[in-house]
């Protein structure tokens, strides 16, 4: 990757707001938010209920449009693409990992994991090649012919940790990973997100509740209120950097 790719954060907001109307009122869950995202960063966003990490989320997933400001995903203002180009962004560009996992209870550890690259066409052996090298990564080897119900809790959620690296994103979303698995499975989690952060220099957002989790990372961002209310840099970049 040369200098300039590098210079482009993988995420930037610019006075990012979002008001919600609910009959003749009006809610703001975001107020202006400016953070800036830097390529191969490990961060984490907290705050509490109702604080705009959703409402944050989602705009930053290209999943909802902001009322004002702007959102820029590797170099690319959202604001410019219509519906069809922003769900290719999403495709091609962003990794999602939820608290319930989402897998596809039918198909397999490999073939959750190759879904993705069948909407780009990706032919089948090139596919499974790739899918197997990112169950690996994340500690499956074995697993491949698995279903969803075959594994733990924490296995099915290295699986779609898996699937939202296949694509080699910019950026992975992680919202609330750990929320339905025990402490020690959560920690044996986090530890898989660190290295995937130090294998693939892969940029990964947390939204997590776990002080224990953030405190992992690189850099927490607070929000209360719509407003970011502070933030805390907890690692030095080259920490988790390749080489």
């Amino acid at each position: 990757m040369g200098v300039a790719a590098r210079s482009v954060p993988a995420v930037q907001t610019v006075d990012l707001t979002k008001v919600y109307r609910v009959g003749h009122m009006d809610y703001p869950a975001l107020r202006g938010i400016n953070i800036k995202i830097g390529r191969g960063e490990l961060v984490s966003i907290m705050g509490p209920s109702g604080s705009g990490k959703s409402t944050l989320l989602n705009l930053i997933g290209a999943l909802d449009r902001p009322t004002a400001g702007r959102v820029i995903i590797d170099g690319v203002d959202l604001k410019k693409l219509d519906e069809d180009r922003l769900s290719l962004l999403r495709n091609r560009k962003l990794g999602f990992v939820y608290q319930s996992f989402n897998l596809i209870q039918r198909l397999t550890s490999i073939e959750n994991v190759e879904m993705p690259l069948i909407s780009r066409g990706i032919p089948e052996k090139t596919r499974k090649s790739r899918s197997n090298r990112m169950l690996s990564a994340v500690g499956l080897n074995g697993k491949a012919n698995k279903r969803p119900a075959e594994l733990s809790g924490g296995e099915q959620q290295r699986v779609a940790i898996a699937r939202a690296l296949v694509t080699e994103p910019a950026l992975i979303i992680a919202d609330e990973p750990t929320g339905n698995l025990d402490s020690k499975t959560t920690s044996e989690l986090v530890s898989q997100f660190l290295q995937v952060n130090k294998e693939f220099g892969t940029t990964i957002l947390i939204v997590t509740h776990n002080m224990e989790i953030a405190n992992r990372t690189q850099r927490i961002i607070s929000i209360r209120d719509g407003l970011i209310e502070r933030e805390q840099y907890l690692q030095r970049m080259d920490a988790y950097s390749k080489g």
